[in-house]
């Protein structure tokens, strides 16, 4: 009798699970698609801006702009990302500004984004040869002129994979937004589970649903390498 309930048991449960599991996809797939995915694509492209701007300050033979440039990624890369977010979300409310959670969010992963992107810049840029530069020179480019279009180009292919890298990091990385109330992906997974109390089965739901986004950015990635190295000369 005893492994007969045992099993009919293991059978409710088992179907309560899938039930738990069906239910929850939507929400958290809405919450991906209203919050993930938008704080990730809006985050990267301001970040990539400021990325671009630090990388040339930091380029800059002047002081003024190289030593500002500096601190801010030493200080962006040197501390932890969710102290950054609070610091914007609940530590800026103590001098008078108070900022949304998306908002937010936003300028943190951007000012985050930045830092890292722009060593990753700044390395590509370093990386062509000096020779290109002469060359532009030599046909009468100006320095400005040779930077937009002979040298940031090629930098900007090497720079496509660890960029990309970065890209699908910070999808996993907004998943920190939760803890200042974004509904982004995680957060549903989270509100789901304070109700239902089945933890294990929501954040391992969660972790399938961001491992199915970050695995079609990875073969994005790899097409879009694989395009790009057809203008490279072997």
């Amino acid at each position: 009798m005893y492994p007969l309930n045992n099993k009919l048991f293991t059978i409710t449960a088992n179907m309560e699970g899938w039930e738990l599991f069906s239910n929850s996809l939507l929400p958290m797939i809405t919450g991906a698609i209203q919050a993930t995915i938008p704080l990730t694509l809006i985050s990267f492209i301001l970040g990539l801006v400021v990325a671009l701007l630090t990388a040339m300050m930091r380029l800059s033979k002047s002081s003024l702009f190289r030593v500002p440039a500096a601190i801010y990624v030493s200080a962006v890369r040197g501390t932890p990302l969710l102290v950054q977010l609070f610091i914007i979300f609940y530590g800026l409310p103590s001098i008078g500004v108070t900022i949304d959670p998306f908002p937010s969010a936003v300028i943190a992963f951007t000012l985050n984004v930045g830092a890292y992107a722009s060593e990753i810049i700044r390395a590509s840029i370093l990386s062509i040869p000096k020779g290109q530069w002469e060359a532009a020179f030599t046909i009468g480019m100006s320095k400005g002129t040779a930077l937009r279009r002979i040298i940031l180009p090629q930098a900007a292919r090497v720079s496509v994979p660890p960029l990309s890298n970065s890209f699908i990091s910070l999808v996993k990385d907004t998943s920190l937004a939760s803890l200042i109330l974004v509904a982004e992906l995680f957060r549903k997974a989270q509100e789901i589970a304070a109700r239902t109390y089945d933890f294990l089965l929501l954040y391992v739901e969660a972790a399938i649903i961001y491992w199915v986004i970050c695995f079609i950015l990875s073969l994005v990635q790899a097409a879009l390498e694989r395009r790009l190295d057809r203008f490279v000369a072997k």
